[in-house]
């Protein structure tokens, strides 16, 4: 599966637009990983708990909108973005969305 966030996939044509697919995740935080970062606040540096919170958050939306999209017969997906948004008070929804497409290699048959 190619994933681009570009219109387009540089050596290849989008031969069928078979459109939106997302992914998500809702994530809460971790009262450990509240403690470390209200010390790390004062010490200032990265909030390392956080970075893998997202980092996983990220994986599980994209393997998820990739999922949707081999659904669909898709071969790529172009234009992929990433969101965030507050639930509630300690947790957060990571969205991956794009648009899922059918590529093939310069006229040759898709990927």
């Amino acid at each position: 599966m190619i994933v681009t966030n570009t219109e387009t996939v540089a050596g290849y044509e989008i031969t069928e637009l078979l459109g939106l697919v997302q992914g998500n995740t809702v994530r809460a935080k971790n009262v450990g990983r509240d403690i470390m970062a209200g010390l790390k606040n004062l010490a200032g540096g990265e909030l390392k708990g956080y970075t893998e919170l997202l980092t996983e958050s990220r994986q599980e939306a994209l393997t998820r909108m990739i999922a949707q999209a081999e659904q669909l017969g898709a071969n790529a997906i172009v234009n992929v973005r990433f969101t965030t948004s507050s639930v509630t008070s300690g947790a957060s929804e990571l969205y991956a969305y794009g648009t899922a497409v059918k590529v093939s290699n310069s006229g040759s048959e898709a990927v």
